[in-house]
């Protein structure tokens, strides 16, 4: 919506800019005004009425496209979200083809939900598979499912296990 209000006020903008010089011109043509008086009417109209609609458009475009970014970007972690929970695990690789990612992407965005405290988890960057799982079965391990390896804390919310290298995510 901001997108499309941006437009319209620069737009607009141009409009009032095209009508304030034809009545500048029309009246300074006719002897209504002197040379000075036209051009003084000229700036102030462009500084009062112009400008002001082509800053604000121009804020409101580029806001609307930044919101527009967030929000694909959320499409996509709702989709990761779905994958994930739908099948239970799945290979890292099919996830990054799924959503049109590279690996490095899919670790950001997992990375981000495990910090806003929405995907639990865990994730063997070896083998490569992503897991689901309930928080509460993962809060009371102490041993790595993959490896039998003791775990250790590796961040807010993130498990690791140092011989393996699987990751578990908490909320």
């Amino acid at each position: 919506m901001g997108r499309i209000l941006g437009i319209l006020l620069i737009i607009g903008g141009f409009l009032v800019g095209i009508i304030v010089s034809a009545l500048m011109l029309t009246y300074r043509s006719e002897g209504r005004l002197s040379a000075g008086a036209m051009v003084l009417g000229l700036a102030l109209g462009f500084i009062v009425l112009v400008l002001p609609q082509w800053g604000i458009g121009a804020f409101l475009l580029w806001k609307g496209q930044k919101d527009v970014k967030i929000e694909a970007q959320q499409q996509q972690q709702r989709k990761l979200l779905n994958i994930v929970q739908t099948q239970g695990q799945i290979p890292i690789s099919d996830l990054a083809i799924e959503l049109g990612i590279s690996r490095n992407e899919v670790q950001n965005m997992l990375y981000q939900l495990v910090g806003m405290g929405i995907f639990t988890g865990y994730v063997n960057w070896d083998e490569g598979m992503l897991y689901s799982q309930q928080a509460k079965e993962l809060r009371n391990m102490t041993k790595c499912q993959v490896c039998g390896g003791e775990l250790e804390l590796g961040g807010h919310g993130i498990i690791r296990c140092p011989y393996c290298g699987t990751e578990y995510f908490l909320d």
